[in-house]
């Protein structure tokens, strides 16, 4: 199978492209380790591959919504943690 056809293929089943389909799942295993194994943002980027944390982090607020550590905050119901993020970027 050549590779425009695995493409095709690709996108035809998983309803997105290879690329997006990689950085999904590298974000989703980024999200487990930030609330199930405690990570921050830098650590849990680079981890699933990432080389710029800037680049994680936009790439995770495009996908979830929010920051990683505000998400990771309302994830694991630490109060606390979210209360502080918010206020760190209002005042930003």
């Amino acid at each position: 199978m050549s590779a425009p056809s695995l493409f095709r293929h690709f996108k035809a089943v998983a309803l997105m492209s290879p690329m997006q389909y990689r950085t999904c799942i590298r974000l989703q295993e980024a999200r487990r380790r930030l609330v199930a194994d405690g990570d921050d943002a830098a650590e849990a980027g680079f981890a699933v591959g990432y080389d710029s944390p800037s680049q994680f982090s936009r790439d995770y607020r495009r996908m979830f919504g929010v920051p990683p550590a505000r998400d990771a905050a309302r994830l694991r119901g630490d109060s606390m943690l979210l209360a502080q993020e918010v206020e760190e970027e209002r005042l930003s």
